[in-house]
């Protein structure tokens, strides 16, 4: 589908557009501070940004079907790099990049868009599923620094209306953890609206609301921007806007079915 992968490109470059005007201002030691992710500074998460574009570009001549797909072992050596660079430097290389990934994709024209094939995960991505993956990866890192500053920061609506729909094709099953009891929950979100019935048991999974049949022993109500952040291990109760309701207990049931990586 290459109007959509088209339009998902414009969405990846508002995000790197979005990523640059927050990191232009900050100084050596706001790039050096204690990001959200627990384990990385703003830097070493610009880094890893910035590893992810260039292990992406690498992937791309594969995807268009000119050569073999790289390997893990050619992505060590990448990331030893980034890892050796100075903060300031990891945080000024990972925008140029990232640029220099988004402005590939923006030279594809419809006939590469529609060759591009990409295994990942045992699954077979198109152009779509491609650019989704990284407008995942760069949309909640982006708000990892955002929310560094600003608590009450938010992923970007245009990058949720894209991304909300893959809580239930890829998320879902792939992040969660089963429950030591399982359970049942209904989601409805707004912004944009979906009305979902998540079953937790010795997997996770989320699928639309089958209506009376659903047999939920809860309901949770929240922006689909919460809901794509509980996906990605991001809805803690300090983040948690005050659009979502729901029993205490029930939300803490759902974070811990997503801590996150």
């Amino acid at each position: 589908m290459t109007t959509d992968a088209r339009a998902s490109i414009g969405i990846l470059r508002n995000s790197h557009e979005r990523l640059a005007s927050l990191v232009a201002p900050l100084t050596p030691d706001e790039i050096r501070a204690q990001s959200y992710d627990t384990d990385w500074s703003v830097a070493q998460v610009l880094s890893h940004m910035g590893s992810g574009a260039e292990i992406s570009l690498l992937r791309l001549p594969s995807a268009l079907g000119d050569g073999e797909a790289p390997g893990p072992e050619s992505f060590q050596p990448v990331w030893d790099v980034w890892n050796a660079k100075s903060p300031d430097d990891q945080a000024a290389d990972a925008l140029v990049t990232d640029e220099r990934l988004v402005e590939a994709l923006e030279r594809f024209s419809d006939d590469d868009l529609a060759r591009i094939s990409l295994p990942f995960l045992g699954m077979t991505l198109d152009a779509a599923g491609l650019v989704r993956l990284r407008l995942g990866e760069h949309a909640l890192h982006t708000w990892d620094v955002a929310v560094t500053f600003d608590p009450k920061a938010t992923v970007s609506p245009d990058a949720v209306a894209v991304l909300i729909d893959s809580v239930p094709q890829f998320l879902a099953p792939r992040l969660g953890r089963a429950p030591e009891v399982p359970f049942r929950i209904r989601i409805q979100t707004t912004d944009p609206e979906r009305d979902y019935l998540l079953v937790a048991g010795d997997a996770v999974s989320v699928a639309d609301w089958p209506g009376d049949g659903g047999g939920a022993d809860a309901d949770v109500r929240m922006p689909a921007e919460a809901l794509l952040r509980l996906a990605y291990g991001r809805l803690d109760a300090e983040h948690t806007p005050a659009g979502v309701t729901g029993e205490a207990a029930d939300l803490d049931r759902l974070r811990a079915l997503f801590p996150g990586f």
